[in-house]
């Protein structure tokens, strides 16, 4: 079993002094050095050439993202975020980051991270092409390429990225989605084979993170119109969606008419 020599980066003191504790009981683990700060990482980075890091997002002066903009592609350890926030999950893996932690960590995850590490360290997964791409992205936002190029693949706008900081991360295409709900703070979501569970609310998905095609049909329910077949009418102006595999939606009264007009003009399209 190879060693990782390993770095904490975060800008709590109190969360390196817990993070080292649990990296304890990993044997492949060395920890060779910790920093409150991107300058002072750099500088650990330089001195002990680690093979691993723990790095927090969110910290005074610089971001851990600045962190991995300045590094070397070609010697860039392999990277597993450690913060308190989902939303840069996109981001995290955009620039290969092995895998995304939310704080607190749980035992289980941690020792799954880990293990990524390990095989992608044996099985030399980390290409330099990879880390050049990772260099790439974060100076340029996006790949190299000449203006006749076809659209660069890009996570966001392809993929749901659903992260609940037990469990790695799930990438789900948009294309698979059939419906989301809501359940409190959690949604639900929902594909022909299974069903994921994220934490976020049902508005900030719409505006901010899921594709045209999906519509909202009720308080707590996203349908995606691609698998919408047809409109059964029910009293008080309300409808039935019925979906591909013949799941049947409620629509309220209030979605009822924007969905229509939707469906309609899709058909034309």
């Amino acid at each position: 079993m190879k060693t990782l020599k390993t770095l904490l980066v975060d800008d709590e003191y109190s969360a390196i002094e817990g993070l080292a504790i649990r990296l304890a009981a990993f044997p492949q683990i060395q920890v060779v050095g910790h920093a409150t700060h991107v300058d002072a990482a750099l500088r650990l980075i330089n001195q002990t050439a680690p093979d691993l890091i723990f790095l927090d997002i969110e910290m005074p002066g610089k971001s851990g993202f600045e962190l991995i903009k300045q590094l070397q592609p070609e010697t860039c350890p392999a990277i597993i975020f450690v913060t308190a926030f989902h939303q840069y999950a996109v981001q995290a893996f955009e620039v290969r980051a092995l895998d995304y932690l939310l704080k607190p960590v749980k035992t289980q995850r941690l020792a799954e991270a880990i293990a990524r590490v390990s095989s992608a360290s044996e099985t030399q997964v980390a290409t330099k092409q990879q880390l050049l791409e990772v260099r790439d992205i974060l100076l340029n936002g996006q790949l190299n390429q000449g203006k006749d190029s076809p659209p660069i693949y890009r996570i966001e706008q392809e993929k749901l990225v659903i992260q609940d900081g037990h469990h790695p991360a799930q990438l789900v295409p948009y294309a698979d989605i059939l419906w989301i709900d809501a359940a409190g703070d959690y949604m639900c979501v929902h594909t022909s084979a299974d069903t994921f569970v994220m934490r976020a609310r049902l508005k900030s998905l719409i505006k901010e993170t899921l594709p045209t095609d999906f519509i909202r049909i009720h308080k707590s329910t996203i349908v995606n119109l691609a698998h919408v077949t047809r409109l059964e009418p029910l009293p008080n102006s309300e409808y039935n969606a019925i979906l591909i595999n013949n799941k049947s939606l409620k629509v309220s009264r209030t979605y009822s008419r924007p969905l229509k007009c939707r469906l309609l003009q899709k058909a034309k399209d």
